[in-house]
């Protein structure tokens, strides 16, 4: 066993004195030690619960024959970060999640690891970490949010919640409104109930083999989430009996298949930062151009929040994230030999699954589209590409053409937007908020919430440097490579300059003269940093651009 050389031999001897400082016993010491990696902590509510789902890991552990030891992992809630400086902490957290979780793994020498995560950053960083460690591992989430039921009867959750406030100060909502849906936008423990970033990522640890079905989508409050905390226990045994190992099973063609899922479920933009930056760990290079050419071909089979009014556990009573995979195998757009942490190929994990609800899921014969959920643009205002979450754009939005309206912070945009100062037409721009000018590229709802909120979400386009929350909707585009603090184009736009965006074109287009551009490159100074110490500084200068997946060098 790997964890033989801190338990075995006469050398082993302090470090076995320091085992049983911990109260194990020899005849725990002679089974195999699985690190539990658990993000529970009390100020995120999708980890509020993780206690439980631990507890739950470690008696399957026990009950196959293993050891468990548990240490833990940070996470941040991204709508309690919204909004303020936190939200710069946000992504930067996946890379610190990543480097603390292979320390501990590397350190103590564990047989194999079971993850158990929730929320936006902390799945990504645990799988980066997995990838690293590269010995048995298989996750287990803390599992989806209920929606909300309003006073009459309609469903809501979190992006509605953000939307109100915009309502409020287009005088649509009083405060009595505001309050309402506050008070039932998120109901229960778990990650928020649509198919935001957390869900997505939970989901998309499925569809690339790395966790069992249900994963994604079993509710936090069901007990059946606690049952299948504990056969992920009892599977990792087998995975360590096995030797199978994550890059095993994260291979190439396994993020193709990630993609092709990502597609058909609508998922959250930021997937787009988090599958190149897990694949990159696993020494294989996901490009935006791949991310068009499987969504040309890939249709569009689920509408969840906020692209739609279903949520979480409908896609779960649906069949969940397999049922998606089985209508996709019908059209062989999923290469379904691969090896998966249950020991079974993909293949072999669909015999039997059914779509048990066609109005959740549509059959592949019945998309909502041809085409995936997101989509990748280019053109001069983003040669290295951008993002947009093309399956939540009302159809009146997917071609549009209007004038800059110019901000170099989030804040300076959200002030002007409740001031009504952003009109029908218009085209917000929000810059020096990527990866390194932010630092830490944050998430854009409160401008984008604000937008819909106010009735302008078929009106208006939002494009940024920075990223936007999977519960973001309309015609936002983000990720805009490269930066404008790395001398992007975007750094360049003035106010009232034409922008075109073209949507099933691919292409977003600065309609300005390279005269122009050229001259307005030459006289451009790169701001001061807005953090010049600590973590974020440090971040700052190793990160690299959206469209590599914000990786450290």
């Amino acid at each position: 066993m790997r964890s033989d050389v801190v338990k075995k031999g006469i050398p082993a001897a302090p470090n076995r004195s320091l085992l049983y400082a911990l109260g194990y016993t020899k005849e725990e010491l002679e089974r195999p030690l699985i690190g539990v990696v658990c993000s529970y902590n009390e100020i995120v509510p999708g980890h509020m619960n993780l206690d439980k789902i631990a507890e739950a890991v470690k008696a399957g552990i026990r009950a196959a024959g293993g050891t468990p030891v548990e240490f833990p992992a940070i996470a941040v809630c991204d709508g309690i970060a919204m909004g303020h400086v936190g939200m710069k902490y946000s992504l930067v957290t996946r890379d610190l999640i990543a480097d603390s979780t292979e320390a501990m793994a590397m350190a103590h020498q564990f047989d194999g690891l079971v993850m158990i995560p929730n929320c936006d950053k902390n799945v990504p960083g645990l799988l980066m970490a997995a990838a690293r460690v590269n010995i048995p591992t298989i996750f287990v989430s803390g599992g989806p949010m209920l929606a909300g039921t309003l006073n009459n009867g309609r469903r809501t959750c979190l992006s509605h919640m953000f939307e109100a406030v915009g309502a409020y100060y287009a005088d649509k909502l009083d405060q009595a409104g505001v309050e309402e849906y506050e008070n039932n936008a998120c109901p229960t423990c778990g990650s928020c109930s649509g198919m935001y970033t957390a869900n997505s990522m939970n989901c998309l640890t499925e569809a690339i083999g790395m966790a069992l079905a249900g994963n994604g989508t079993i509710p936090a409050v069901y007990s059946a989430r606690l049952r299948l905390a504990k056969h992920a226990g009892m599977k990792v045994m087998e995975l360590v009996e096995k030797n199978i190992r994550p890059r095993d099973i994260m291979t190439a063609a396994a993020f193709h298949n990630a993609e092709t899922i990502d597609m058909a479920l609508g998922c959250s933009t930021n997937t787009m930062l988090h599958l190149p930056a897990i694949a990159h760990e696993c020494g294989i290079e996901l490009s935006f151009d791949m991310a068009n050419e499987i969504s040309d071909k890939t249709p569009n089979l689920c509408h969840l929040a906020p692209a739609g009014d279903t949520y979480m556990e409908d896609l779960d009573r649906a069949g969940g994230v397999y049922a998606v995979m089985a209508e996709l195998a019908k059209a062989d757009l999923l290469d379904t030999s691969l090896m998966t942490c249950t020991g079974k190929t993909v293949a072999e994990n669909l015999a039997g699954v059914v779509n048990r609800n066609p109005e959740i899921i549509r059959p592949i014969d019945n998309p909502y589209t041809k085409t995936g959920g997101i989509a990748v643009l280019k053109g001069n205002l983003a040669p290295d590409g951008c993002v947009v979450k093309q399956s939540a754009v009302a159809p009146e939005m997917m071609v549009h053409e209007g004038p800059a309206r110019v901000f170099n912070s989030e804040e300076e945009a959200i002030e002007a937007i409740y001031a009504g100062k952003i009109v029908a037409g218009d085209v917000v721009v929000i810059r020096y908020e990527g990866p390194k000018g932010g630092p830490g590229m944050r998430e854009m709802l409160n401008p984008t919430s604000a937008i819909a909120g106010m009735g302008l979400d078929k009106d208006v386009a939002l494009i940024t440097d920075g990223r936007f929350s999977g519960a973001t909707r309309g015609a936002s585009i983000g990720h805009v490579s490269p930066e404008a603090a790395s001398g992007g184009t975007i750094g360049l736009v003035e106010e009232g300059d034409l922008i075109a965006i073209d949507i099933p074109a691919h292409t977003i287009t600065l309609k300005v003269d390279e005269a122009t551009l050229a001259a307005r490159k030459a006289a451009w100074v790169c701001p001061e940093p807005k953090i010049k110490t600590g973590y974020l500084a440090r971040y700052a200068k190793l990160v690299s651009s959206a469209d590599k997946g914000a990786v450290l060098s």
